[in-house]
C-alpha cells in the first residue's frame, strides 16, 4: 500500500531535502544499525512521544530509549535485517525550529537486499544550541517479507 500524502499548509516550506535533517537521520540510522542505544537516545528530547497502531508511549528519560533501541536492533537482526537508511519522502519546516519529516526506512539484509520497509513521521525541533532533537515519532509497523516465526 502506498504511503499516504499529507496536505501542506505552506507549499513553499515543503521539500524532500535539508542537509541538517538528512545528517540527523543518518546519525539515527547509524546508531540503530550498530546497536548504539546511547547515541540514538541523545538524538531525542525528553519527554518525547511515540505513537503507532499498537503504542502510545511517553518517554521520560534517555535510559528508557537506550534499552528500547537495543531491543529493536536484536529483533531486527533476528528477522535477518541488518541495515537501513533514511529515505526522506517529505519534509516541511513548520517554523524556524520545527520540522515535520516523513521517512521510509528500507529493511536491508546482510547482502543489502531489501526485505521490507517501515514508515515513520517525525517532529524534530532545534534546541537552544541549534541541534535537532526528535520530539514525536509516529511509527508504521515493520513489514519484512517474512514473519518472526518463519524462516529468514
Amino acid at each position: 500500500m502506498p504511503h499516504p500524502t499529507y496536505p501542506r499548509t505552506d507549499p513553499g516550506r515543503a521539500s524532500r531535502t535539508d542537509p541538517d535533517v538528512q545528517e540527523f537521520l543518518h546519525r539515527f540510522a547509524w546508531a540503530l544499525t550498530t546497536g548504539d542505544g546511547r547515541a540514538a537516545a541523545t538524538l531525542w528530547a525528553c519527554p518525547a512521544l511515540i505513537v503507532g497502531d499498537d503504542i502510545v508511549q511517553t518517554i521520560m528519560d534517555r535510559n528508557e530509549l537506550e534499552r528500547m533501541f537495543l531491543k529493536a536492533r536484536e529483533q531486527y537482526n533476528a528477522w535477518g535485517i541488518m541495515d537501513t537508511r533514511a529515505e526522506v519522502q517529505g519534509l516541511e519546516w513548520l517554523s524556524d525550529r520545527v520540522v515535520l519529516v516523513h521517512v521510509r526506512w528500507p529493511q536491508l539484509d546482510v547482502t543489502g537486499q531489501e526485505k521490507g520497509e517501515e514508515w515513520s513521521t517525525y517532529v524534530l525541533r532545534r534546541d537552544d544550541h541549534g541541534d535537532l532533537k526528535l520530539h514525536v515519532a509516529i511509527t508504521g509497523k515493520p513489514q519484512p517479507e517474512h514473519t518472526p516465526d518463519s524462516p529468514a
